[in-house]
């Protein structure tokens, strides 16, 4: 068991050298450091920042068990490997859930994402506009296995949430993203903030 004391140090060393500034806890659990929050006129950076510090969110479907009446459920996700976010959502699904059941007959879905996990939000209630959320609509698509796209997901997906790794072979699971057509921020008081889906994917630099 010495690697798991080795890396227990390195931890400490790591946590020791940040700046206490640098350090947020979320009910009790210590995150990391962020990547810098954009300014709030920058309304697309701050999507985009949105999509890639958080790790879960809300996907919602038409559900086909309930006659067409919207299913939400959470999902682990990822829009790239930490640090490298692309702006589209990926997900690990298996049919065995309803959510891939549903996408199946009618793949037009919404995703929607918080700051409050990221925890930058401070005392404000999740419902407020300064503490922003994103909800990105379109249509999801399975990924075929063995494709370029099929390593990117993986990669994604993998690096942020190891466990997928050994999920269950038998469950089937395989790789979606959503094709977005249309996006919904609240970052601040006034109303939603105007994004179309190119500004979104190939933000200006």
């Amino acid at each position: 068991m010495a690697y798991k004391s080795v890396s227990y140090v390195l931890l400490l060393v790591l946590l020791v050298s940040l700046p206490l500034e640098s350090l947020i806890t979320v009910n009790g659990r210590l995150l990391l450091p962020l990547q810098p929050k954009p300014n709030r006129d920058d309304h697309v950076g701050y999507a985009r920042w949105l999509a890639s510090e958080n790790s879960w969110g809300v996907l919602s479907t038409i559900s086909i068990e309930m006659e067409g009446a919207p299913f939400a459920n959470v999902v682990s996700y990822s829009d790239g490997a930490p640090g490298y976010g692309q702006g589209i959502p990926y997900f690990y699904l298996t049919t065995l859930d309803p959510t891939a059941r549903d996408i199946k007959e009618d793949n037009r879905s919404s995703f929607a994402v918080s700051e409050f996990p990221v925890g930058t939000c401070g005392t404000l209630d999740p419902e407020e506009p300064p503490c922003a959320r994103l909800t990105l609509t379109g249509k999801m698509k399975m990924i075929p296995n063995d494709t370029s796209e099929a390593d990117i997901a993986e990669k994604a997906l993998f690096s942020k949430h190891p466990a997928m790794g050994g999920w269950p072979k038998d469950h089937n699971f395989q790789f979606y993203k959503l094709d977005i057509e249309n996006i919904f921020l609240i970052d601040w008081y006034g109303g939603p903030k105007p994004i179309t889906v190119e500004q979104y994917l190939y933000p200006k630099m």
